[in-house]
């Protein structure tokens, strides 16, 4: 049996792994970076610091092409499963500055992520945006309200024809399925808040009738 070359073969493989291995924790370290830079990208938005989340959401941009950079000879990492859950960390929080800024809607192509991404992170919007109107709620700003609760329900509806495997779409029908239940938490919260309101404004009204 001849073994000739094989040094040279196991040399060459080695090369190759070591490369690999290099790319995957560079990527995993920028990944991380990213999933953090979006997480407070989200919290300046929900207090109103726009220009602090565009920032942070630059700079997980920048991130996002050094992965694509780094993994550029190394498919199979780059469609791993944490480089996707960067995409879609950054894509939730674009679309969340987006919709409550009063901003355009990006697109994957705008934010350069793949499309399983962005449905699963703009379906995560829903949650966030449960979370600025019940602020907005508390504030009693009942026509932003309603405007949040529509944006809820369009993005669910529009989920709703992703009819594909859950292979193709990354996991969305379980996002679908859990924002779905938010979105129902939500209407019976502003629906009882608003019937409040009318209650207390019909009231208000008796009231100054009595008085006059």
């Amino acid at each position: 049996m001849n073994t000739d070359g094989l040094n040279e073969i196991a040399e060459s493989v080695r090369e190759h792994l070591d490369a690999k291995h290099q790319a995957r924790e560079q990527a995993l370290r920028l990944s991380r970076d990213v999933v953090r830079l979006s997480a407070n990208a989200i919290r300046s938005v929900h207090r109103r610091d726009f220009e602090a989340a565009r920032a942070l959401l630059a700079e997980a941009r920048d991130d996002l092409a050094k992965i694509d950079s780094a993994l550029a000879d190394h498919a199979d990492i780059l469609h791993a499963g944490y480089v996707n859950d960067a995409q879609k960390e950054f894509a939730e929080a674009s679309t969340t500055l987006a919709l409550i800024a009063g901003e355009r809607l990006p697109t994957p192509t705008d934010l350069k992520i793949r499309g399983a991404a962005y449905l699963n992170g703009i379906g995560e919007t829903i949650g966030e945006l449960r979370r600025h109107l019940l602020d907005e709620l508390r504030a009693g700003d009942l026509e932003h309200c309603e405007e949040a609760l529509a944006a809820m329900g369009d993005i669910q509806d529009m989920l709703m024809t992703m009819d594909y495997p859950e292979a193709v779409t990354s996991g969305l029908r379980r996002t679908s399925d859990a924002m779905r239940g938010i979105l129902e938490r939500t209407r019976g919260d502003f629906t009882v808040a608003y019937s409040q309101r009318r209650l207390e404004d019909q009231m208000r009204e008796f009231e100054k009738r009595q008085q006059s």
